[in-house]
This record gives structure tokens, C-alpha cells and sequence, in this order.
């Protein structure tokens, strides 16, 4: 049967887009209801992928915010901390007013040393000795307490040297002697002509003890138990016109007091039969402390 007219136009049409299509690789698919009405194939291309949605200009891409559950945050341990530090325990007292010994005498040499101390060393912890320690303490920030203790000594150490033996003893004398029995009691100045040394004594305590020398062989210094029985500052002797200065007279013309010839000559002079003194700072505090009535013992 031949169809003509608008039908058949329409079916001419989809034989030739039929062969287009096959040429073109595209394939009919036989269930489409147009196909089975005559009507012309509607192709449905494959399409690309559709491009990953991205954010306004310069933002991050939004991100599905997570749906597990959060993290739990674990505190860190505490760290352990150092008990503190016991505090140190304070320096220790090795010698003080009132001590005696070949070490006090040490120590005097090395105050001697570093100037602050000029009398020459006698082994006993006097007033001297301690205004000297307090001064090298107060000079290197060391609490000025006038003992001399474990830090004071080490400082002192590193300062000086060893003292030689003329440095110990040939410079003002030899180590005291132990005290006479008689100067055990009372106010005493127990004085000994073999160890030339005088030591002020309290109640059988050495308060003080200062180098001395005597009189020479045809003027010898008296021996035995005696008293002050006058003091004279500004003394000048009648006999010999020499200056005595803090003269403690104690047998007729005899005294005990300073002798600026000793401090320069040393014992290569004598006196006339006065104990010598060449510490006048020494005498000085001396005088200022003896009384009228204080017994003087001289012994050898």
C-alpha cells in the first residue's frame, strides 16, 4: 500500500534521522513509546559529570560537619613537682672573743695580711681580733657579727697565704705561757718574761694579751706579786726624759706602758726596767680598762 501525503513525508524523515543516528553511534531504543507511534526518536546524549560544587570566590569549600560523636580530651597528668629545698643550714662558729689557740693566731697573721689587723698575732680572740673580723665581714657583705665562722674563714683563706713562722711568732713574740696560778683570781696583769706576753686577766679569763719586752741586764724588770698603784696618762720620766705614755706604775719607777722605740727596733732594744708595750692601741684600751689596786704578777 502506498502512503502519501503528511504521513508519509513524516515516516521518510524518521528512516533518514534513523541512519543519521546509526552513523552518529547513537543506538534507537526499541521500548520508546514514540518509536512505536511512528513519531520521531528522541536521542538523549550522555552527559559528563556534573563539576564538584565549589564556594564564592576566595572561600573554602563548605564541609559536611562530622556526625561522630566528639572527642573526649583527656586532661594531661599533673606533673610531678620538687619539695623544695631545705634552707641552708647557717655558717658554724669556729672561734669567737674569749678563744685561744695556734689557730686564733693563724687567723691573726691572715687579718694581718689584708690590713686589717696591725698588732702582731698572739693567739687569743680579744677585742682587736674581733673588730677586725667584723670589718673584713662588713667589707664583703658577710653579716658583720665579729665571729669568725666557717664562710668568713673560707673567704679569708682565698685571700691569703700561709703564714711563715716568723709571721706567727718571731713578729710579736712568742706564744703566750700558761698563766701563773697567782693571776687565776681577780684583776690581773699576768705578765711572763719567757713567752714576753701580757695577758689581762679576769677571774682567770684572758681578756686581752699584748707583746712585750723588759728591762736589759743591768736594769732588770722586778719579779713578783705587786698592784697598780698609780696611772699617768701623758708621763714623761724624770730620770731618763723620755715619754711613758699610759704609764701603770707598779714598783717604784717601774711601769708598765708604751714604748714607740720598741715598735721601731723591736726587741733588739730594752727599757730601763719598765714592761714595754708596742701596741698603743693595744695599751691604750688597756689603760682604759685597768684600775688603781689591780694586781700585777711578773714571772718567768
Amino acid at each position: 500500500m502506498r502512503i502519501t501525503g503528511r504521513p508519509a513525508a513524516l515516516l521518510a524523515s524518521a528512516a533518514a534521522f534513523t541512519a543519521f543516528a546509526a552513523l552518529a553511534g547513537c543506538t534507537v531504543q526499541p521500548q520508546d513509546p514514540d518509536a512505536k507511534r511512528g513519531l520521531p526518536v528522541r536521542i538523549q546524549l550522555p552527559s559528563s559529570p556534573a563539576p564538584a560544587p565549589t564556594g564564592m570566590a576566595g572561600t573554602k569549600p563548605t564541609t559536611t560537619p562530622s556526625t561522630s560523636p566528639p572527642r573526649a580530651t583527656v586532661p594531661a597528668p599533673d606533673t610531678p613537682t620538687a619539695p623544695p629545698a631545705p634552707p641552708a643550714p647557717p655558717p658554724r662558729v669556729l672561734w669567737a672573743h674569749g678563744s685561744s689557740g695556734p689557730e686564733v693566731r693563724e687567723l691573726q697573721a691572715r687579718l694581718r695580711q689584708v690590713g686589717w689587723l696591725s698588732a702582731a698575732p698572739t693567739g687569743t680572740y680579744g677585742p682587736r681580733t674581733e673588730q677586725a673580723v667584723r670589718g673584713f665581714q662588713g667589707k664583703r657583705g658577710l653579716p658583720p657579727t665579729g665571729r669568725l665562722d666557717t664562710v668568713t674563714w673560707q673567704r679569708l683563706l682565698a685571700m691569703t697565704h700561709r703564714p711563715s713562722h716568723w709571721e706567727l711568732y718571731l713578729m710579736g713574740g712568742q706564744p703566750a705561757a700558761a698563766p701563773d696560778t697567782r693571776c687565776l683570781t681577780g684583776r690581773v696583769l699576768c705578765i711572763d718574761k719567757t713567752s714576753r706576753t701580757l695577758r689581762w686577766m679576769i677571774d682567770g679569763r684572758t681578756v686581752d694579751t699584748l707583746s712585750v719586752r723588759f728591762g736589759t741586764q743591768y736594769t732588770p724588770t722586778r719579779e713578783g706579786v705587786f698592784k697598780v698603784y698609780w696611772k699617768s696618762r701623758h708621763h714623761v720620766s724624770t730620770l731618763y726624759h723620755s715619754a711613758m705614755p699610759y704609764a701603770m706604775f707598779f714598783s717604784g719607777g717601774q711601769a708598765v706602758h708604751y714604748s714607740a722605740d720598741f715598735a721601731a727596733r723591736g726587741y733588739a732594744g730594752g727599757s730601763h726596767g719598765c714592761v714595754n708595750v708596742r701596741d698603743e692601741a693595744g695599751i691604750a684600751r688597756l689603760f682604759a680598762q685597768v684600775k688603781v689596786g689591780d694586781k700585777v704578777v711578773i714571772s718567768r
